[in-house]
């Protein structure tokens, strides 16, 4: 006996187990959390809250390397200036109403990958796949790079079909899912489809704000054009141009007007950019730094081969000399000894290095063990930044529902509950 499927409208599943009492959607009951099994076979997506961390563990997961997602604060000068350059994308949240259909693409260009959000809350995965997809050279992984190519030639609701239909991207996305989560989603789909079954083709259909619901959109500059991408629109909108100026100039008014239409004080939106990990660019001069080192050290010994005796000799908890500035390979800073041979010395380094003397050469010596310093105190930062972010996703992926109901439970049978809730309207 296989399996049954409900679907909505736009694509998604409520699933039923055979052999289960129809209307029961787990096998074990619901003050229990949903086991890895009941995720991988829910067909639904779950939402996802904007939050930095879980787009970064996300991204990890699928394979994505070189690409950090950070939380935007402002639209001023200022703030977009402390961004890492160069940045992919922005994903953009805001309560979303349908545009004109008049000022959509008529056709998604070729060049340009685009997905349609063919899956109810599915709008996390295809704003983040709407922008890596988009990023020339990017390291995506074997599994999305296969996902890439094979979904390059086809159109956008396709796509969007292949990744509601991708087991890879549902189960990163569906990690979040908590069991609440799935059975909300289950329902709300179902009072959905029952709402539009009620209603007859007179009945206008009037918008109501408590209706319109949070939805994330992405934005990217490809080929000198900068694209809105939007899953629920049918084509994607070039919003300009641009040469030398920055891109972000050209999706700022979008925002801005959308920001508008909120009354002050309500913060119902946020911003994220996809950004260049910073970790590439310090492991890169880190690598430079121990090319330049391994350079000196080599000047030092024909210019001054007793160099040695100068410097403080380091306690038996030290390494040695030559450690103490970076000359080998360094596996914990994500450099090899390939990474510091393709690094590259500037002219006036070089010469530097040929004319100077052996005090001013010393002097670049310490002036090395103080730059390698504060490289390795950044990458030490940065990657202890995504541990932080990988223990906020396992926060949020611990499903607390069941002791919550349990902690209910014992209020309501020591009769403790009552108290609280007569307490409490006595209060208000």
């Amino acid at each position: 006996m296989t399996a049954r499927l409900r679907r909505n409208r736009q694509g998604n599943a409520i699933r039923q187990e055979p052999d289960l009492p129809s209307g029961q959607l787990f096998r074990n009951p619901p003050s229990e959390p949903a086991t890895e099994d009941d995720r991988k076979k829910w067909k639904g997506f779950c939402e996802i809250e904007s939050e930095p961390a879980f787009f970064n563990v996300m991204l990890h997961e699928f394979g994505v390397r070189g690409i950090k997602v950070q939380e935007v604060f402002g639209l001023n000068a200022e703030s977009l200036a402390l961004l890492p350059r160069p940045v992919h994308g922005l994903i953009f949240l805001f309560r979303w109403r349908e545009e004109d259909p008049h000022e959509q693409g008529i056709e998604c260009p070729e060049g340009l990958w685009f997905a349609n959000q063919t899956i109810e809350n599915a709008c996390a995965s295809v704003a983040l796949l709407n922008i890596v997809n988009n990023v020339p050279g990017a390291q995506l992984g074997v599994p999305l790079e296969q996902f890439r190519l094979s979904t390059q030639k086809l159109t956008p609701v396709a796509r969007g079909d292949c990744i509601g239909d991708s087991d890879f991207i549902k189960n990163i996305h569906n990690s979040f899912a908590r069991k609440m989560d799935m059975l909300d989603s289950d329902l709300y789909l179902k009072g959905k489809a029952t709402k539009k079954r009620s209603k007859t083709r007179k009945e206008p259909a009037p918008v109501n704000d408590d209706d319109v619901g949070f939805h994330f959109i992405a934005f990217v500059p490809v080929e000198g054009q900068v694209w809105k991408l939007d899953g629920l629109e049918k084509q994607p909108q070039m919003l300009g141009r641009y040469s030398t100026s920055d891109w972000l100039d050209l999706v700022k008014p979008f925002i801005e007007t959308c920001i508008a239409k909120y009354e002050e004080g309500h913060i119902q939106f946020s911003l994220l950019a996809l950004v260049k990990d910073p970790i590439i660019d310090l492991s890169r001069s880190l690598a430079r730094t121990g090319q330049v080192a391994q350079a000196l050290f080599s000047r030092l010994d024909e210019v001054q081969p007793d160099w040695r005796n100068f410097v403080a000799t380091p306690t038996d908890d030290e390494a040695s000399v030559e450690d103490m500035v970076m000359v080998c390979v360094s596996p914990q800073f994500g450099v090899d000894q390939a990474a510091i041979d393709n690094a590259s010395i500037d002219a006036r380094t070089l010469a530097s290095l040929r004319t100077s003397c052996p005090s001013s050469l010393m002097a670049l010596r310490q002036e090395l063990v103080y730059q390698q310093a504060n490289l390795r105190a950044s990458i030490t930062a940065e990657e202890a930044s995504f541990r932080a972010d990988q223990q906020r996703a396992a926060e949020r992926r611990h499903d607390y529902g069941p002791l919550i109901q349990r902690w209910l439970r014992l209020l309501v049978e020591n009769g403790s509950l009552r108290t609280l809730v007569e307490n409490t309207e006595q209060e208000f």
